[in-house]
């Protein structure tokens, strides 16, 4: 088909700086196009890459080449979705095959490359990739038939092609990247190695896997290298994803990630600027979702309802009869259009976006570029899919019952009036709704005894709330998750104090509100008023942790240090809503998580060195960095964290199954990470982030303290310099944190080339700029003269002058200010920011501005009269941090 190319190139030149500089890059690419003939200037796209370029460059090139002529055939209407995204994973195909071969053909170039896998998954898995979309593979290999050295272990092996792969197709230069590679989606990421051996993945998605991890392999098959061992795996595991009976817990659970989603993307929610196409109520992952929940239904015992193709598998489930083919035909023609305009966010400047545009002048490029006139016309485009599809997916939950207003409603409408509810209809229908048991915890007659006769006092506590409407849907929500409200009435019945207590928090905290949902009993913990003192050193705080029953075992261990922790942060939380200074709540939340890890890893130690003894002169110690290294976490706050261990590598330990040095603190430190992370009866703890270790996620989990100086001094990045001045050792003997403290202190003070360092940190703050912009002005982290700008301020600084290596970034700040290195009003700024910083994880997770009625709240955190001066101080803080970076960063900016 030729097309006509002259009205398609003016919106590019005019609305995609990504696709101008494309063209101008590729003048053969361009060229061909002007043909009209799509096909053609795809063959010239496909042949950019020349052998003498190499692997990577080869593929960065075509990869420039591809997306911009599949772009152009888009924009022209040459090509529809499905030869779009088909195209566009095609080459995801071919790329990671490639990337593939090289990597194995570096390490063993005389083998035959069998025995290692590359599945994809999600969009790439069905074959419906975006322009900028990830990659989510899972790597999995065959120890009996992977190339391996002599000496080699063939998981190590694995894990050094793997990386060498992923290396070469997310690498940048000149000419771009390839594809982000996301390997988080296998199993247990934080503690396994990024390449797995196949049989043990196969028992444990047969045993161990969760709902989502079933509905993520519906998008699933093999993409590259040996695909017969891909295929062996699929056929495995079919019966783990598709299930003969129902499966309703995994139906659950991708309902139950929806509405997650839509709380958690509140800001993206409302239709409008901003909204998000792929998470927002009524977008791109309802469709997806709604077609995944029918076919984890049925899909067990019919075949033909298996693609992972979405508009495929609607096609199916209509043919069958299993939805209405109105409504596939409505959920397709939504799709295709979200879909496109997904992209046409996308092609602009190749970043991974699925938020429309907040600004009207973004909003009106974008569709320019699609070929309406302005925002507002596409606005107007989107609206009824958006409305629609949100509706229809509505019908995956139970439907509310409506109130119908008899004399006696009528009477309790009035009471609800003077109480204070704007809208009385919605609180009547959530009340007749709990009476007639439709709620699992309000089945039996005794919860709802418990119920009214506490309902009075609840409601009023309610109306008082500054947002009332928001309470109580917080509050129904939190009574759904209950599996019994007997006693969670009858307390807050018998302590008025609390339901007060209960309301504030429900209408300013979303993050406790789901806290106690999840354990109704965390209220329990309140009642006495030493739950809101600072909570007590490590060291005690961790015995009381750890404290067990006679009889109590290890899984009883992982389950109480749950249940406290999670009592201990609650307090912290509601000591924020009720006015305690959000600063003392930062250093509690770290004293509780230094005291979780002691507590949990000692437990963990001993019961690892009862099955395998003791490594004689070597024992773990662990590394705390970030936050954690600082001491003041903030409710949300990941546990960044390093393992390492003392001793002879070689040594090997002296119990009943002995095992090599490094093997086994790799597998004990693994056993401390899922102590910390794994779910238990009792529910979540932390998420642990292993990361900022040597050679990062695709390096060992724990290494030797003679192999760690030697890294530092000899192959880490400055990025992981800077970190360092943020570490602190926390678990492991007196004589290990001294050694450990020396190498850390060996390595901050070594001579260093200070212009380079500045330089690369520079680059690091403009990377991060780029890849992950704030969510907001109030995103405070992220935000230009925010908390990471700050950070690398100090720490260069800390670098440049050789002093103040603190790891509390607040006392690191004050060193440097009374010697004179930095502006005194940072201190101030500082303070303010990481205040906010740390209510805000409470009351606005999403990192937007805070609801109207919690403003007060938060400006009261802070120190502020009010909201307005909070702003004020806000705004002088960060320009204060923005002048001094600025100076800083201003003689490389250039370079950049």
């Amino acid at each position: 088909m030729v097309t006509d190319w002259s009205e398609t190139l003016a919106r590019i030149r005019g609305h995609s700086p990504f696709l101008t500089r494309a063209l101008d890059r590729y003048p053969e690419v361009a060229a061909a196009l002007a043909t009209g003939d799509m096909d053609a200037a795809l063959a010239v796209a496909q042949a950019l890459g020349q052998p003498e370029d190499g692997v990577a460059r080869s593929l960065r090139r075509r990869r420039t080449g591809i997306a911009l002529v599949t772009a152009a055939a888009d924009l022209s209407g040459a090509w529809g979705l499905d030869r779009v995204t088909r195209t566009l994973s095609d080459f995801a195909d071919t790329a990671v095959e490639e990337a593939l071969a090289a990597a194995m053909a570096e390490r063993y170039p005389d083998a035959e490359h069998k025995g290692f896998v590359v599945l994809a998954l999600g969009k790439h898995g069905s074959r419906e990739l975006n322009y900028s979309s990830d990659i989510d593979p899972i790597l999995l290999y065959d120890p009996a038939t992977l190339p391996h050295g002599p000496r080699e272990d063939p998981a190590d092996a694995a894990v050094r092609i793997g990386r060498r792969m992923s290396e070469l197709l997310t690498a940048r230069d000149g000419d771009g990247y390839v594809f982000r590679v996301d390997l988080r989606l296998r199993p247990s990421p934080e503690a396994t190695p990024i390449a797995l051996p196949v049989e043990a993945a196969i028992g444990y998605y047969e045993s161990t896997a969760l709902g989502w991890e079933q509905a993520a392999f519906i998008r699933s098959r093999a993409a590259a290298g040996d695909m017969a061992l891909g295929d062996y795996f699929l056929r495995q595991i079919r019966p783990f994803v598709w299930r003969r009976h129902l499966d309703f817990s995994a139906i659950d659970a991708i309902v139950d990630i929806s509405r997650r989603i839509r709380d958690h993307y509140a800001q993206g929610q409302a239709f409008g600027p901003g909204f998000d196409l792929k998470r927002g109520r009524g977008g791109i992952r309802e469709v997806e979702f709604f077609a995944q929940v029918h076919q984890l239904i049925h899909g067990g015992r019919d075949p033909a309802l298996r693609s992972g193709n979405t508009r495929l598998a609607l096609a199916a489930l209509a043919q069958a009869g299993l939805i209405e083919p109105d409504v596939a035909a409505r959920l397709d023609e939504a799709y295709v259009l979200f879909r496109t305009i997904e992209h046409r966010l996308q092609m602009v400047e190749d970043l991974q976006t699925h938020e429309l545009p907040k600004s009207a002048e973004a909003m009106d490029n974008v569709s320019r570029l699609h070929g309406v006139a302005d925002g507002d016309a596409l606005l107007d485009l989107l609206r009824p899919q958006v409305e629609w599809v949100g509706q229809n997916y509505d019908r995956l939950s139970p439907e509310q019952d409506d109130a119908s207003l008899s004399q006696d409603e009528a009477l309790l409408a009035g009471q609800l009036v003077e109480m204070g509810f704007a809208d009385p209809e919605t609180a009547m229908a959530r009340i007749a709704h709990w009476r007639a048991g439709k709620v699992r915890a309000l089945r039996s007659g005794p919860s709802r005894e418990a119920l009214e006769s506490l309902l009075p006092g609840l409601m009023r506590a309610l109306a008082t709330a500054p947002d009332p409407s928001r309470a109580l849907n917080r509050l129904d929500d939190m009574i759904g998750r209950l599996p019994s409200a007997i006693n969670f009435f009858k307390l807050l019945a018998a302590r008025p104090a609390l339901v007060a207590l209960l309301a504030e928090i429900l209408s300013h905290a979303p993050t406790l509100a789901d806290a106690l949902a999840r354990r109704a009993e965390l209220i329990d913990g309140l009642i006495d008023a030493t739950a809101f003192d600072p909570p007590p050193p490590v060291e005690i705080l961790a015995g009381q942790l750890a404290a067990l029953e006679p009889g109590e075992d290890y899984q009883a261990l992982l389950d109480r240090v749950r249940q406290r922790v999670g009592d201990r942060r609650f307090a912290l939380g509601a000591q924020i809503i009720r006015g305690g200074d959000p600063l003392e709540a930062g250093r509690g939340y770290g004293r509780v998580a230094e005291a979780a890890i002691e507590a949990l890893a000692a437990g963990t130690v001993a019961e690892f060195e009862a099955a395998h003894g003791r490594v004689p002169g070597g024992e773990i110690v662990i590394l705390a960095l970030g936050r954690l290294g600082g001491g003041v976490l903030t409710h949300a706050s990941d546990l960044d964290v390093i393992f390492l261990f003392t001793g002879d590598f070689r040594a090997e330990s002296d119990g009943r199954r002995p095992l090599g040095a490094t093997q086994y603190f790799n597998r004990l430190a693994q056993r401390i990470v899922n102590a910390l992370s794994v779910h238990t009866a009792s529910g979540p703890l932390y998420e642990v982030d292993t990361r900022l270790r040597p050679s990062g996620a695709q390096g060992l989990l724990a290494v030797s303290f003679d192999s760690f100086a030697k890294y530092q001094r000899e192959e880490a990045w400055a990025w992981e310099h800077l970190a360092l001045t943020r570490a602190r050792p926390i678990f492991g003997s007196a004589m290990a944190r001294t050694a450990l403290a020396a190498i850390l202190t060996e390595t901050l003070e070594k001579d260093r080339n200070i212009n380079d360092l500045q330089r690369e940190a520079v680059k690091m703050r403009g990377d991060i700029a780029t890849h992950k912009p704030p969510a907001s002005e109030l995103d405070v982290k992220l935000v230009p003269g925010g908390l990471v700008d700050l950070e690398f301020l100090i720490h260069i600084n800390q670098f440049r002058y050789g002093m103040a290596f603190d790891p509390d970034l607040g006392k690191a700040l004050a060193m440097l200010v009374e010697a004179g290195h930095l502006p005194a009003d940072l201190i101030e700024a500082h303070a303010l920011i990481t205040r906010y910083l740390i209510v805000s994880r409470l009351v606005s997770p999403s990192s937007t501005e805070p609801p109207e009625a919690t403003r007060p709240l938060v400006a009261r955190a802070c120190g502020a009269e009010h909201w307005d001066r909070l702003l004020e101080s806000y705004a002088k803080a960060r320009q204060s941090i923005a002048q001094a970076w600025a100076a800083l960063a201003a003689p490389y900016q250039e370079d950049m």
